[in-house]
């Protein structure tokens, strides 16, 4: 599907979900989730409102709030809390399942796929006798970037107690 036809379609997705929940259907709103559907990563509210202030949308930090938990509970975002405080958010409207690796040291975060995991919440849906409808699995480790780190910080650590040893 184009990303035009998504966007026209998540549109009316909202539209009707705000009409069901007679909630006001305002320009602020749909430029949220204008925003959020052309990007292609994990957010947090910060950094959507300050993308948006920087853009020349007039929205408060409450209408990103506001609008982001609207999203939410109609299906159109999904929100995570990768470990750390600060959720994290993505567009959920024609995603495919994915799940996630998280760098422990610098909250950064990787997709991947593989249809073994799918393999195995059908497995375990049908053994348990459940209607299993999604997943989640997040992965927690170091990113090669700071593993490299960490390795040169012991290093230069293991290095400098020993310079005092031997000074000893």
């Amino acid at each position: 599907m184009s990303e035009q036809k998504t966007n026209e379609l998540v549109r009316k997705i909202f539209e009707a979900y705000l009409e069901n929940k007679n909630l006001r259907k305002t320009p602020e709103r749909f430029a949220i989730l204008e925003e959020i559907y052309s990007r292609n990563d994990h957010f947090d509210v910060e950094t959507l409102y300050i993308h948006m202030k920087n853009q020349k949308y007039r929205v408060s930090r409450a209408t990103v709030y506001n609008t982001l938990e609207l999203l939410v509970s109609c299906d159109l975002v999904t929100k995570h809390q990768f470990g750390k405080n600060m959720a994290q958010f993505e567009k959920s409207y024609g995603y495919r399942q994915h799940d996630h690796v998280i760098c422990i040291e610098c909250s950064k975060v990787v997709e991947f796929c593989d249809p073994r995991i799918h393999q195995i919440q059908t497995m375990v849906g049908d053994l348990l006798k459940f209607d299993v409808k999604h997943h989640s699995l997040n992965l927690y480790g170091f990113c090669s970037d700071c593993s490299m780190a960490r390795k040169v910080n012991e290093s230069a650590t293991a290095a400098a107690a020993k310079a005092k040893l031997e000074a000893n």
